[in-house]
């Protein structure tokens, strides 16, 4: 890939943002380069990219960075003229293609960030085994489930 068509995304295999710029770019037959971002962790390439939200996804492309997937994808569409087309090129149909694309976002995915935060627990030692605690919550406030497996290891006599 040459130097001024190098693209670059940075995401989170957990992301539906980060997902939906990897399906243009690959619909459209885009060369790039996966850079996997640990959100607990933010690189400095991230945090550079991307100083207001922090967040993934970024695409990097001639070292330019766009941050906010529906964004990145109007660029996408702007930029990559030749490959297939993200949206209809008749203005009613694009419109309506636009209007389930925020009904989504907003009905969906929106939903589920906001009411179900899954949050896993790091891993515990317990009794020479591994215990993995799992608990889903609502609104982050109250805490539906709890689940605790533990795997003993085995000991070989």
């Amino acid at each position: 890939m040459a130097e001024q068509e190098k693209v670059i995304l940075h995401g989170m295999w957990a992301s539906p943002y980060a997902k939906r710029v990897e399906l243009a770019l690959n619909f459209k037959g885009i060369p790039y380069e996966y850079v996997e971002e640990d959100l607990r962790n933010k690189s400095e390439l991230l945090l550079k990219y991307n100083p207001v939200h922090k967040k993934v996804p970024v695409l990097v492309h001639n070292g330019k960075a766009i941050a906010e997937s529906m964004v990145i994808l109007q660029y996408i569409d702007e930029t990559w003229k030749d490959a297939p087309n993200l949206l209809p090129n008749d203005s009613y149909r694009r419109a309506q293609a636009r209007f389930w694309c925020s009904f989504i976002q907003d009905q969906v995915i929106n939903y589920l960030f906001n009411h179900i935060n899954a949050c896993f627990s790091c891993f515990h030692k317990v009794n020479g085994g591994i215990s993995i605690c799992m608990k889903i919550k609502i609104n982050s406030n109250s805490c539906l489930k709890t689940k605790s497996l533990v795997k003993k290891s085995a000991h070989l006599s």
